[in-house]
C-alpha cells in the first residue's frame, strides 16, 4: 500500500485516501528526511522545503504543494530523480481578491481615498493578479498592469513597464511569484533603487512573497516619506517579522491573505485529485465536504459595498492581532479561522444590495 505524509494544517483533506494509501499526518516541523524513507508521496505548504536536503533517500516519487507558490520545490532536484510535483494555481485567487477588497475599502473608509481617482499598479499578473485587476476595476480605479513575462509573449498592449508603475500609481500591489534568478528575478524587485524611482508616494501592498520587497529599502522609503503606507501579508525570513517595519506598517498581517475556506478547499482538492492521477487512485474527481457556513449577521442591511467588505473579512482585526503579538506569527497562520469568500454570503444579503453587487463585482462570482 502506498505511503502518504500530509501537512497536517492542511484543512479539508483528512478522510480523502484512507482506506485507499497508509496516510500519516504530520505538523510540518515533523516532516524530515527520517519520516520520509518509507514514503511514496507528500502533501506539503510552503513551509515544507522540497530538495535534497528533505527528500535524497526516499522512494518519494509525487510531491502535492497545497499552494499557488512553488518556490518551495527544488525543480532541478525533482526533475533529476524523477519526482513528480504539482501545486494548486489559482486556488486562493479569490481569497487574495478578497483580502485586497478588505485592505482598499479601509483605505476608502478609515483613510479617507476616493478609489475612483486613484490608479493602482499590479506587479504580476497571473491567477492573482487577473483577479485583482478586476477587483480595482470594480472600485472604478484606472489599472496599470506589469508582467514582463506576458508582455513578451502577449505584445505590450495591455502591460506597462515598471517605470510606468513607479511614476503613476498611487497603490501598488505585488503579486509575483519569487524568482531568485534569472531575466524576470523578483527577489527584492522593490529595493532601494525601486523606492527612490517612486512619484506618488503611493501605498505598498505586498500580499505575495515577503522577499519581493526588501525589508530595509521599504523601511526606509517609510521613515524618508517615499511612500505613504504599507500593508504587508508577507515578510522577508518568516515567521520572524522585522519589530520596526511591523510598528509603521498600516496593516499588518501573518501571510493569510490566501487563507479563505474556499481557497483551502480548492487547494486540498487540486492535490487530491493530481495524487490519485499520478498513482491511478480513482478519486479524479473528489471534493472537500461541506464548508463552515459564513457569519450571517455580517450581511448588514443597508451598507455600502467597502463596509460588506470589511464586515466579512476583518483586516484590521488581524492586523491588531500580529502587532500585538508578533511572535505568534505562526500560531496566528497555522491556527486561521478561515474565513468565507463573498459568494458564501449571497443568500443572507439584501435582494436589491445582491443584485447591485453581483453586477459590480462579478468575479467573486
Amino acid at each position: 500500500m502506498l505511503k502518504i505524509i500530509i501537512d497536517s494544517y492542511i484543512p479539508y483533506i483528512e478522510g480523502a485516501l484512507e482506506g485507499l494509501a497508509d496516510v500519516h499526518y504530520l505538523p510540518f516541523v515533523e516532516i524530515k528526511p527520517e519520516r520520509l524513507s518509507d514514503a511514496d508521496a507528500l502533501i506539503v505548504r510552503t513551509r515544507t522545503q522540497c530538495n535534497a536536503a528533505l527528500l535524497e533517500g526516499s522512494r518519494v516519487k509525487f510531491i502535492a504543494s497545497a499552494t499557488i507558490g512553488y518556490d518551495h520545490i527544488d525543480a532541478d532536484y525533482c526533475r533529476e530523480k524523477q519526482i513528480s510535483w504539482t501545486n494548486a494555481p489559482g486556488c486562493n485567487a479569490l481569497s487574495v481578491a478578497q483580502y485586497l477588497a478588505s485592505a482598499l475599502s479601509y483605505l476608502e473608509e478609515k483613510k479617507g481615498l476616493d478609489l475612483k481617482t486613484k490608479s493602482i499598479g499590479i506587479v504580476g499578473v497571473g491567477a492573482v493578479g487577473s483577479k485583482i485587476a478586476e477587483l480595482a476595476t470594480s472600485f472604478g480605479m484606472r489599472v496599470l498592469l506589469n508582467d514582463p513575462p506576458r508582455a513578451r509573449r502577449e505584445g505590450t498592449k495591455y502591460f506597462v513597464d515598471l517605470e510606468t508603475i513607479c511614476r503613476e500609481a498611487d497603490i501598488i500591489s505585488f503579486h509575483t511569484l519569487l524568482n531568485r534568478t534569472g531575466p524576470d528575478k523578483t527577489y527584492h524587485l522593490a529595493d532601494k533603487a525601486f523606492f527612490e524611482r517612486l512619484r506618488q508616494k503611493p501605498v505598498i501592498i505586498n500580499a505575495a512573497r515577503g522577499e519581493i520587497v526588501s525589508t530595509d529599502a521599504i523601511l526606509e522609503a517609510l521613515n524618508a516619506g517615499k511612500i505613504s503606507e504599507a500593508i504587508l501579508d508577507c515578510w522577508e525570513n518568516e515567521a520572524q517579522v522585522h519589530p520596526q517595519l511591523l510598528e509603521r506598517s498600516l496593516l499588518a498581517t501573518p501571510h493569510i491573505a490566501g487563507y479563505s475556506a474556499d481557497g483551502k478547499a480548492n487547494a486540498a482538492q487540486q492535490s487530491i485529485r493530481a495524487l490519485s492521477r499520478f498513482f491511478g487512485l480513482g478519486i479524479d474527481d473528489w471534493e472537500t465536504p461541506q464548508l463552515p457556513p459564513p457569519i450571517e449577521s455580517a450581511c448588514k442591511p443597508g451598507g455600502s459595498v467597502t463596509d460588506f467588505f470589511l464586515r466579512t473579512y476583518d483586516i484590521e482585526a488581524d492586523s491588531i492581532l500580529l502587532k500585538s503579538n508578533p511572535s505568534g506569527f505562526e500560531a496566528q497562520r497555522s491556527n486561521y479561522p478561515f474565513r468565507r469568500e463573498p459568494k458564501a454570503y449571497l443568500p443572507y444579503m439584501d435582494a436589491d444590495f445582491a443584485k447591485s453587487f453581483i453586477k459590480t463585482f462579478p468575479l467573486f462570482f
